[in-house]
């Protein structure tokens, strides 16, 4: 709104003097419509500067009223700039308004005012201080927020009752010469008021439907225009949704939309929905989820009355109001709200819809299965349905000729559209690992084996078209949100499902990697992506911005395509172990930064973890050549010490532990370093603390500290005591640590007091590790054989191939 139609309700709500025209800025002193914005005359600006020197020197209120009467009148707004009206708003001040509205509230005769007036007066006055945003940001004016609030959610006739409830807030309206309004001629105020109370009356006569308040408990139009106007403009500030929140806004809104006062229905939801999508949406909730689920219940009740063009319009309206994921509400009643939302959806969905009329359903589906998943969508067919129409919308939307800008709202769409399919992804997934258990209970769960065809096929193909576009995407779009999105939708895919569309995967794998290398070497700007990710309503993109987030979402297609021959030598042309030993270096940085109590598990730096293996595996002499891999080693080095004593993260150091062994068994080394000799001698340790044999006999035990990881760590162990065996092969001098950090001992007594090992696969990689130090070092072959000729009992007993090196029958 521009400053000077913002200023006009000063005009319009202050009391009215003789001969007073209508309102629109053509009282007196030559200024008419015509004269808008085009300036005061040499008279105006000489009465201005009079009337600015009367506020500025004012003796009492009256005095300051007048001065300002005086203004309106022969100085239109429309005719003031902004620097004119920045000295207005300086000799009035907020210590004004602020007292009006407390002496309203506290209904003091004293005044001389009816306190409706004096409402009116303050909220005016308010509302044009506020266009200003140093006025807006002000502590005095902050102060008054909560009367505004209660203006609007109770009126004006209810809001005076609870005056006892609201006597604290003239002390912090700040230093003041008093916290009450005294003005004189109290006479001229009577006759004022009766008019203005005649305006009243037609101004609540305009509105009205069954369930509205009467008239005298709601404002008139100008007040609670004037009321939004203040919030509206606190709202804009930096912090204004947080300072908006801590006054009670989300409560009071909600009164006022439940009671149906003034604008409620308009301006009132349009602010909630702001506060409700932002950054205090969380906070909303979880402060007040009794009055946003009962505004839901409203909303989502109107939203199935209403008919054809309006229901459209109401998919958009709805979005904001819907809780975030992962914040409890009474489950109930809001599965109730989504499964009524879903049955008006269902016929909606069905229609012949125009593009612009599908994309604020598709919408309002993805945030309905963000927050229940396919259990209340509907039949089988409809499910289908959806997932097909989704897969339309972003072949139409992306399979555009290169160039073609979209649009801001085929954006949104396009992005709910993804959120849809992800959501079809991990069903479809969830179905194939449970196929022998019982199936996740939802409607898509029951999908024939037609039907389940026919949606892995519209995927393909709506994921063909990511691709497609993906591919067009020019480096300095790489901050683009919209792009960030595309790249996480198709790392989703990717992720459960590699071998469909593989030559064009492997065609994109310079975009996939180009695009993550950017952001985690910050190469992209980011303030746009930093901003979506700070409001996104998807909790897990929910934080600050890193540059890591790329590369973590592409990880597990990374592991699938490192495994595979034809894509992993396009990612060893791309320098991708380099890629990978960054991202680590990074998280590493990072993670050790945090205390214990913070240091929370990084899967992403597990599966980096895995993708290096691979390479390990799979490409021994890159391994040998590449720096990146000596740079690893360094990491390795450094990080597993700190690793082993955190139990929390413990998967992690496994996987350290591992990539570390592999690693070596490729590297011959004659000579010890430091950094060698710290890795193996800490990977020692932490393979000793794996199994716990006890001091009775029996089959040998996971230990304590390993057992709640034991499915995730098991082959992890496995790989690295075959590692280690290999090691021990290339780089003997390991064995003389060996015996040092007690391995050799502590495993041989294991053996011998057990009577199996967890598996098989376990007894034979033991061996395997054994029979690489007896061939290595005379003194282990001595103490392994004299431990065999001790006991014949144990699991040392049944290891053939370790007898026969030390030569034990």
């Amino acid at each position: 709104m521009a400053d000077n139609a913002e200023v006009t309700p000063v005009v319009s709500n202050l009391p009215p003097g003789p001969g007073k025209e209508e309102q629109g800025g053509g009282e007196g002193g030559g200024g008419s419509e015509s004269d808008a914005g085009g300036g005061l005359t040499d008279a105006q600006s000489e009465v201005l500067e009079r009337c600015l020197h009367a506020l500025k020197h004012a003796k009492n209120d009256s005095h300051t009223l007048a001065a300002l009467l005086l203004i309106t009148r022969l100085c239109p707004a429309s005719q003031l700039d902004k620097p004119t009206l920045r000295r207005i708003f300086e000799a009035v001040g907020l210590n004004l308004p602020a007292r009006l509205l407390v002496t309203a509230v506290k209904g003091n005769d004293s005044s001389g005012l009816p306190p409706h007036e004096l409402l009116s007066l303050g909220t005016a006055l308010l509302s044009a201080l506020s266009t200003d945003p140093d006025m807006a940001s002000h502590p005095q004016l902050l102060t008054t927020v909560p009367l505004l609030l209660g203006l609007l959610a109770n009126g004006p006739v209810n809001q005076q009752k609870r005056a006892a409830e609201e006597q604290n807030l003239a002390g912090e309206m700040g230093p003041s010469p008093g916290s009450e309004v005294h003005l004189a001629d109290p006479a001229k105020s009577t006759k004022e008021t009766s008019r203005q109370k005649g305006d009243d009356s037609s101004a609540a006569n305009g509105v009205s439907t069954p369930q509205e308040p009467s008239p005298s408990s709601k404002l008139d139009e100008a007040m609670a225009a004037d009321c939004y106007q203040v919030l509206t403009a606190v709202y804009a500030l930096p912090r204004g949704p947080d300072q908006l929140l801590s006054r009670g806004a989300v409560p009071a809104l909600c009164q006022a939309v439940e009671q149906n006062q003034t604008f409620s229905q308009k301006r009132g939801l349009d602010l909630l929905g702001c506060l409700l999508s932002g950054k205090t949406k969380d906070k909303a909730w979880s402060k007040h989820p009794a009055e946003l689920l009962a505004l839901l219940v409203k909303l989502s009740k109107d939203f199935c009355q209403s008919k054809d063009r309006a229901k459209l319009d109401m998919c958009s309206q709805l979005v904001p109001f819907l809780p975030p994921v992962g914040v409890e509400v009474e489950s109930e009643e809001m599965k109730g709200v989504v499964s009524r939302v879903w049955g008006e959806l269902r016929p909606m969905m069905q229609a012949k819809l125009t593009p612009k009329q599908i994309g604020p359903i598709l919408i309002l589906s993805a945030c309905l299965l963000d927050l229940y998943g396919w259990e209340l969508v509907g039949p089988p067919k409809f499910c289908c349905l959806l997932v097909n129409r989704t897969c339309v919308e972003v072949r139409m939307g992306l399979e555009e000729p290169p160039g073609t800008d979209l649009s801001p709202e085929l954006q949104d769409t396009l992005t709910a559209c993804y959120r849809i399919m992800e959501a079809a992804i991990e069903q479809a997934c969830c179905l194939g690992v449970t196929q022998t258990a019982a199936p996740p209970q939802s409607s898509i769960s029951t999908l024939s084996l037609q039907q389940s065809r026919q949606v892995l096929g519209v995927l393909e193909e709506a994921f063909s078209a990511l691709m497609y576009h993906l591919q067009q995407v020019d480096p300095s779009r790489y901050g683009d949100p919209f792009i960030f999105a595309t790249f996480r939708s198709l790392c989703s895919w990717l992720a459960e499902e590699t071998s469909c569309l593989k030559e064009e995967v492997t065609r994109l794998l310079p975009f996939l990697i180009g695009y993550s290398r950017s952001h985690l070497q910050g190469e992209s700007r980011e303030q746009g992506l930093s901003d979506w990710m700070a409001d996104v309503s998807v909790t897990e993109e929910r934080g600050a911005w890193t540059g890591k987030e790329a590369l973590r979402y592409l990880l597990p297609a990374l592991c699938h395509l490192s495994a595979e021959e034809g894509p992993r030598k396009v990612l060893l042309t791309l320098d991708t172990p380099a890629l990978l030993v960054d991202f680590l270096s990074q998280s590493w940085t990072s993670l050790k930064g945090k205390n214990g109590a913070t240091s929370a598990r990084d899967p992403s730096m597990e599966t980096a973890c895995s993708a290096l293996l691979n390479f390990t595996v799979t490409e021994p002499e890159r391994v040998r050549k590449d720096s990146c891999f000596r740079t690893l080693e360094a990491l390795l080095s450094e990080a597993l010490p700190v690793l082993v004593h955190k139990p929390r993260l413990l998967v992690l150091a496994a996987n350290y532990c591992t990539l570390g062994l592999m690693i070596g068994r490729l590297k011959s080394a004659r000579t010890v370093e430091a950094g060698p000799r710290r890795f193996f001698s800490t990977a020692l340790r932490f393979l000793r603390g794996a199994l716990d044999s006890g001091s009775s006999p029996g089959p040998v035990k996971v230990s304590l500290s390993w057992e709640e990881s034991w499915d995730e760590v098991a082959e992890l162990w496995r790989l690295s005591l075959q590692a280690l065996g290999g090691c021990v092969r290339v780089q003997p001098w390991i064995t003389a640590l060996v015996r040092e950090e007690g391995w050799l001992k502590h495993t041989l007594t294991m053996l011998a007091q057990c009577s199996a090992l967890p598996d098989q696969h376990a007894q034979e990689v033991l061996e395997e590790a054994l029979c690489a130090m007896v061939d290595q070092c005379s003194v282990c072959k001595q103490e392994v054989g004299d431990a065999m000729m001790r006991d014949d009992k144990g699991a040392l007993s049944c290891m053939r191939n370790l007898k026969k090196s030390v030569g034990v029958k």
